[in-house]
């Protein structure tokens, strides 16, 4: 590392977890780790120019990762231009995203999926789940054209409504970034392919999902009751309640460490999409090596409870308000009536 590096990554007691965060919101093993994995993607082939290395690079990206800030503002702070800040911050996402495949992952195996469902069922004894699904809002610029207004959510702020499924200890497993924010949760869920992937058998017939009241009630999808008679019925309700919420917590822990996501994102469509995976992928690392739970300030917490804050539409409420899944009450009854 170079003096600005080293300086950007410095031991020193004065270096406190708030600078950080502003900086680079990853402890500097795990940055370390990811300019190894990613040097030779991202090197130029010659050092003409006055290239930009690939830890300079890893370090502006993470820096627009952690603000959302104006492309101008992040080539500053690294001394390039906005329009070499942008073509920088986009290579580096793809080349993060490009990892999606192997951090990003529904469990696979009997074996992964025993273990999945172990650990969720130490949460509330619930039984058979490998995923905990929600939606999220990342905040976007309008994108513009013709079908700007498709992207403007109930909130009225323009957003991406992102699809994912994570595992007892708030990794993704899966995501879905490319629906606008007035897509609902049960239409992006119908059109994914995990869906297929439940719908064909891939997983088994003894491994569901759990969600809330705006998914419909499927098999392998278990979501809470509208009302409760019962004493097995409320146990349930409260079991499938306590066993969805870490995917709420994921969102919050994800949206911490990068509030660009919530504070929103200045780029163009793709580009967002892209960078949405890429801090995904960098959320599941952060995860597997432990890092700490990143601090925020006071406006980036209360960008992310606006957007966090996204209970179940109504249409889609009332659409699975009457629904009597068989499934579940045989669940109810042979399960949680025994409890």
């Amino acid at each position: 590392m170079n003096d600005y590096e080293l300086n950007a990554f410095s031991d020193d007691e004065e270096l406190s977890l708030r600078k950080r965060r502003v900086r680079f919101r990853l402890s500097k093993g795990t940055v370390e780790n990811l300019i190894e994995e990613l040097d030779n993607v991202l090197r130029h082939p010659t050092e003409r120019n006055s290239a930009v290395s690939p830890t300079d690079q890893i370090l502006l990206a993470l820096r627009f990762y952690a603000t959302g800030s104006f492309l101008q503002t992040v080539g500053d702070f690294s001394g390039v231009h906005a329009t070499t800040a942008g073509k920088i911050i986009h290579k580096v996402s793809v080349a993060l995203a490009a990892l999606r495949n192997i951090t990003i992952k529904m469990p696979s195996t009997d074996e992964e999926r025993l273990e999945c469902k172990r650990k969720f069922y130490n949460i509330a004894r619930f039984p058979m789940c490998i995923g905990a699904i929600d939606c999220s809002h990342i905040k976007i610029i309008s994108p513009g054209g013709e079908t700007a207004e498709a992207f403007r959510n109930r909130k009225q702020f323009f957003s991406l409504n992102v699809q994912t499924i994570c595992d007892s200890n708030l990794k993704i497993m899966d995501i879905v970034p490319r629906w606008p924010g007035s897509a609902h949760d049960s239409h992006i869920f119908r059109n994914s392919s995990v869906m297929t992937r439940f719908e064909s058998g891939e997983f088994g017939d003894n491994c569901v999902l759990v969600g809330d009241s705006g998914y419909p009630c499927k098999s392998y999808l278990l979501t809470p009751l509208a009302q409760t008679r019962t004493r097995a019925e409320n146990l349930y309700n409260e079991a499938q309640i306590r066993t969805r919420n870490p995917v709420e917590r994921s969102y919050g822990v994800w949206k911490r460490r990068f509030p660009g996501l919530a504070m929103g994102l200045r780029t163009n469509l793709k580009t967002t999409q892209v960078i949405i995976t890429a801090t995904a992928v960098l959320h599941n690392i952060a995860c597997d090596e432990r890092e700490d739970e990143p601090w925020v300030n006071a406006d980036e917490q209360r960008a992310i409870d606006l957007v966090n804050n996204n209970p179940p539409d109504v249409d889609d409420i009332r659409n699975n308000r009457h629904d009597n899944n068989f499934f579940r009450q045989q669940l109810i009854n042979n399960y949680f009536n025994n409890l």
